[in-house]
């Protein structure tokens, strides 16, 4: 009985078919591999690779924002070691949809890596922007349609329709010369979508009939039960705050978000309002969708945000970016009363169309109870439905599994927890544990037809930090330092020494930055004055010469830090400074 169960299991998600790709004249037995180079077990960073004897192709290279740890770094991105060591064999980069953390390294790469880029009008778009902004003019961008067909050396790629929180975004069929290979890219499946085009189901189920070799989910909402709820629901939320409003109205929602943007405009044009944009990055994105036909606004809706002083409170509506509390977001500088053009009104309402991401919830917290200091009407997605997901919840995976019956999966695009639960979601469809692969950044999973296993050795899939014009120039160390510096702050230990004699001339004198007030400490600091003469003098010895500046250095700090911890239970980062004469 438990043979036969396990027979039904296996054919339900074709392991008894005779083909997953089309047929071919010649039958290569090479392997393919797949190598995630970020996106799992983290949000963000998302970018994979492909490869099959001497073609690579990837799909979406993303940004992650940093940790709280990451202190001064502005962005993460990919490492592209591997890529800079197979170079030759890359044939193109194909982006699902145009957000951060599938677009956002692309400059990175592309500094490195001059590859063909291949995405639909409005990611290319986006792209095209951030290559303007890194000064990059010898990008290979290409606009790609869903439904069109790419050939990338021996990867086949259909491109398919699907929804997501952003415009123009779709799903890859991958055929391979072992089988084919279907990624859903980030989607929700909306079946009453802003533009009209819900996911293409008869495609992805066509595909399913034909036999799909392996499958790469996104798992964000592989916990959630149920489903996602449609675009639609928020549209009607604010058609019945703007209905009932008699005061001016703040939107605070993503920049990429266009279809909220579109509702957001309808119901401004539905209500008499003008509309003004705020935030260099929502300006930026408005008018690429506008320029697209992404965004349709009637001819004198939109005014500018420095013109909007003689514009009646209840006419006026002010889509902003600082949905997730950024510090020098425009929502937040209106918080802190630092906008150039819009200061808070007492009753106001300000609307926050986006939950927190993971991490920022503070941040968000901070500039809601700023608003409402000032006297405005808040509503964010704790008090009305003025945010949805655009990530698939349980029943809509079961779906797309049920449509696509792949021989393997592998979820992507989650923290284990998502990844885990994705897996379990497949099991509970009858499908082998054994053809479930969670895997982590820099593992490589090979496939032939019949089987698939991960490789032992792993390819480097590290982050890299970016911090200001540096790539990769700050590391674990000066992280460390950075935190101490943050956590219990610094004390500089200047001293002149004759480099002849090994006498000290003059000092040493202690400087300290974020460790005590100097004034308020005149006994501590005089104890550790005390400390470093001593621990100078004991290593110089007498008409001693100095051979190893390093080591005098590497002593005093030893000293200073024992007596500095003993004193205070704290371990500030400790600087010496010699000059020598």
């Amino acid at each position: 009985m438990e043979k036969e169960k396990e027979k039904q299991k296996d054919n339900r998600y074709g392991k008894n078919k005779k083909s997953f790709l089309p047929k071919q004249k010649n039958r290569d037995e090479k392997k393919l591999k797949v190598i995630p180079l970020g996106g799992l077990n983290e949000i963000g960073k998302n970018i994979t690779a492909f490869e099959y004897g001497n073609d690579i192709m990837l799909v979406d290279c993303g940004l992650s924002f940093p940790d709280d740890d990451m202190f001064g770094i502005d962005v993460v991105i990919p490492d592209f070691t591997y890529l800079e060591k197979n170079a030759s064999k890359i044939r193109g980069l194909v982006i699902t949809h145009g957000h951060e953390d599938h677009i956002g390294a692309v400059p990175y790469l592309i500094q490195k890596l001059n590859v063909p880029v291949y995405g639909t009008r409005l990611p290319i778009g986006l792209i095209k922007n951030k290559f303007e902004e890194h000064g990059i003019r010898h990008g290979k961008l290409h606009n790609i349609n869903a439904g069109d067909r790419i050939n990338l050396g021996v990867f086949k790629v259909e491109t398919i329709r699907t929804t997501h929180s952003i415009a123009d975004s779709i799903c890859l069929s991958i055929d391979t010369p072992v089988g084919r290979i279907f990624h859903t890219g980030d989607f929700k499946i909306d079946y009453t979508p802003v533009d009209g085009e819900p996911i293409d189901l008869s495609k992805l189920a066509e595909l399913g009939s034909k036999g799909v070799l392996l499958m790469m989910s996104d798992s964000t909402n592989a916990t959630r039960p149920g489903f996602t709820e449609s675009e639609k629901k928020v549209g009607d939320t604010l058609e019945s705050i703007f209905r009932n409003a008699t005061t001016r109205i703040i939107v605070s929602t993503f920049s990429s978000n266009v279809h909220r943007i579109q509702k957001i405009v309808d119901n401004a044009v539905k209500f008499g309002r003008k509309v003004a944009f705020s935030g260099r990055s929502m300006v930026n994105v408005v008018g690429l969708a506008i320029a697209l036909g992404y965004l349709k606004i009637p001819a004198g809706t939109i005014v500018d945000i420095n013109k909007t002083r003689n514009i009646p409170d209840n006419e006026l509506v002010i889509i902003t970016t600082g949905s997730q509390g950024e510090p020098m977001s425009a929502l937040a500088r209106m918080a802190n009363s630092e906008h150039k053009a819009i200061e808070i009104k007492r009753n106001d309402v300000i609307i926050l169309s986006s939950t927190p991401v993971p991490g920022n919830e503070k941040m968000v917290s901070n500039v809601v109870n700023r608003l409402i200091e000032k006297g405005a009407q808040v509503i964010y997605s704790d008090i009305a439905d003025t945010h949805v997901s655009g990530h698939a919840c349980r029943e809509e995976l079961k779906l797309i599994h049920s449509l696509i019956k792949p021989k393997f999966f592998m979820p992507v695009h989650g923290e284990y927890r998502h990844l885990e639960a994705a897996a379990e979601i497949a099991m509970d469809l009858g499908m082998n544990k054994k053809n479930i692969f969670i895997m982590e950044n820099g593992d490589c999973l090979e496939l032939d037809r019949r089987s698939a296993a991960v490789k032992k050795e792993a390819v480097p899939a590290g982050a890299v930090m970016v911090d200001g014009l540096g790539v990769g120039d700050v590391g674990n160390i000066v992280l460390r330092d950075r935190r101490m510096l943050s956590e219990s702050g610094l004390i500089i230990v200047v001293a002149t020494i004759n480099r002849g004699s090994g006498q000290i001339l003059a000092g040493p004198d202690i400087i300290s930055r974020g460790f005590v007030y100097v004034r308020e400490n005149e006994d501590l600091i005089e104890e550790a004055t005390d400390v470093a003469r001593n621990s100078l003098e004991k290593m110089l010895g007498a008409n001693k010469k100095i051979n190893d500046w390093s080591a005098l250095k590497n002593g005093l700090r030893d000293d200073m830090r024992k007596f500095i911890y003993a004193k205070t239970q704290r371990s500030p980062v400790i600087l010496p400074i010699f000059m020598e004469v």
